[in-house]
């Protein structure tokens, strides 16, 4: 039998378009040659993430103001519209803008807002959506910076007043990424009303006066390429590649509060090394710290291996004195908490089980503080001596799943009855919160509800810190009144943002909570 070869089917041609994407290197030479040619340039710049008849609407009206049309789009890593957005990769979205007629160039802008395109491409008129014609409602604050970049290069402004849908609404409604309990949890929420309250609820936690008290936790990661077993032993050989410092602990925490609160004081313990004397640096300008220096002991570090090709952790290391503190330098943090603690509307408590929080600062902390946010945290340092219990009273509890059947020493009962039963009479007055890793949290307060709230994170890139990115951002929020439902919901969405981040590269931001909260709510 003679078998007919037939051949593959072709690949489809390159769309006819992609002549029109640009990198950002190149754009500023294309505006160039068409200014020299006599041609206004227009500039458009957004995230056009579901393409829409508001969109077609806004870039027809741009096209109008110029002979030329530019469109710079968000790239994926920096859309801040909640878990599993955007829909479309970056560049789909390019290919869907260079597709219309009325572009005729696209580019991904790599920057968080417009100003680099600006620079390169010198626009005659930049062309933005009402939504943007007040700039108090620009909730990014980008809006007046790039509005004085356009200006400077001799162009203007222009402001578009067609038809207006939301690529958000649209997606919410008819393309939910979400899974199923997630989306049931939204959409109540958003039907309850809750969007402006949860934005209202922010602001109130703007101009508390916070006190962040913790071990510093310096978290090196050292990326490495694994090689094959060694041949006389059974190890794995690495090849090392590079390393970042970070500064977690409860630096960490104290950065991510700053995004919500005005001023945040920091009280901490460090070790007389380079690491501790270059804290200062890590520290954002709204951060005051007060570091007690531990002498001939180094910060607590934890060095940690990582496959650099998947971010997986291989092992790690830990270099720390966990020894009680001298009696000076025990006296010198607890001094602080008696004579100032009452100063401040919050005080949030990091015990790492590093030896900084002894048993004379609990004393101080529980008699001395209007409102105490604690969380005792389990490691590997510390497994089974650092638990909750040590607080005979607390007005915020967040520990994890681990943490809560540890101090409760039930190892197999239902978590909502260790919450509502045991760790409510452990501790009572408290409102606590039990993180549960992807399966979000469980929320209790005496006056509430118990609540269980869904994890919103899509996409993990490192677990590290989010638990005390979950209550530095939870705490002035609890302390501002808000209802566990709120806070837990809020503290989802900073855990989902905190683990898109590797180590601590950066700390959370209000501006990326607000978005994802508007974006989830419309």
């Amino acid at each position: 039998m003679v078998l007919k070869m037939t051949k593959p089917p072709a690949s489809p041609p390159r769309a006819a378009t992609a002549y029109k994407i640009k990198t950002l290197a190149d754009i500023g030479s294309v505006a160039h040659e068409q200014r020299c040619e006599g041609k206004r340039i227009a500039l458009a710049h957004g995230v056009f993430d579901l393409l829409h008849m508001g969109h077609v609407r806004h870039l027809e009206e741009a096209r109008s103001y110029g002979d030329v049309l530019i469109v710079s789009i968000t790239p994926d890593h920096l859309v801040n519209k909640g878990p599993g957005r955007p829909i479309f990769e970056e560049t789909t979205r390019a290919e869907m803008m260079a597709a219309l007629a009325c572009v005729d160039w696209v580019v991904i802008n790599e920057a968080p807002s417009a100003e680099s395109v600006i620079d390169a491409v010198k626009p005659d008129a930049y062309i933005k959506g009402p939504d943007y014609a007040q700039a108090a409602d620009d909730v990014t604050g980008k809006i007046v910076a790039e509005q004085e970049q356009v200006e400077q290069h001799g162009g203007r402004i222009v402001f578009t007043n067609d038809i207006t849908f939301s690529s958000s609404k649209l997606i919410n409604r008819h393309l939910n990424p979400l899974d199923s309990k997630v989306r049931a949890f939204v959409d109540a929420m958003r039907d309850d009303g809750q969007g402006k309250p949860l934005l209202d609820l922010l602001d109130r936690a703007a101009n508390l006066r916070v006190l962040v008290v913790g071990e510093t936790i310096i978290d090196e990661y050292r990326y490495v390429h694994p090689m094959n077993k060694t041949p006389k032993e059974n190890l794995v050989a690495t090849l090392y590649q590079s390393a970042e410092v970070f500064a977690g602990g409860a630096v960490a925490t104290a950065n991510h509060a700053a995004a919500l609160c005005n001023h945040v004081d920091l009280l901490t313990i460090i070790g007389s090394d380079a690491h501790g004397s270059s804290l200062q640096q890590r520290v954002k300008s709204n951060v005051s710290l007060n570091a007690v220096v531990r002498p001939n002991a180094p910060t607590v570090s934890k060095v940690r291996y990582v496959d650099a090709g998947h971010m997986r952790k291989m092992f790690e290391v830990y270099h720390m004195d966990d020894q009680p503190l001298k009696a000076a330098q025990q006296a010198e943090i607890d001094t602080y908490i008696r004579e100032r603690g009452g100063d401040y509307d919050l005080v949030i408590v990091n015990d790492f089980g590093h030896g900084m929080i002894a048993g004379s600062t609990v004393e101080a902390l529980t008699q001395s503080v209007k409102f105490l946010a604690v969380n005792t945290q389990t490691n590997s340092g510390n497994f089974g001596f650092n638990l909750i219990s040590k607080f005979p009273r607390a007005d915020y509890v967040c520990i994890d799943t681990p943490e809560a059947r540890l101090a409760t020493g039930d190892k197999y009962g239902a978590i909502e009855n260790i919450l509502t039963e045991r760790l409510a009479q452990m501790l009572p007055g408290a409102k606590i919160v039990v993180t549960q890793g992807q399966d979000g949290c469980l929320a209790y307060a005496a006056n509430e509800p118990t609540c269980q709230v869904p994890a919103v994170a899509d996409k993990i890139v490192d677990t590290v810190g989010a638990g005390d990115a979950f209550l530095a951002i939870t705490a002035p929020l609890v302390a501002a009144g808000g209802e566990m439902r709120q806070v837990s919901f809020m503290g989802n969405i900073a855990g989902a943002l905190k683990v898109g981040i590797i180590g601590h590269r950066q700390s959370l931001d209000k501006v990326s909570m607000i978005k994802a909260v508007v974006a989830m709510m419309k």
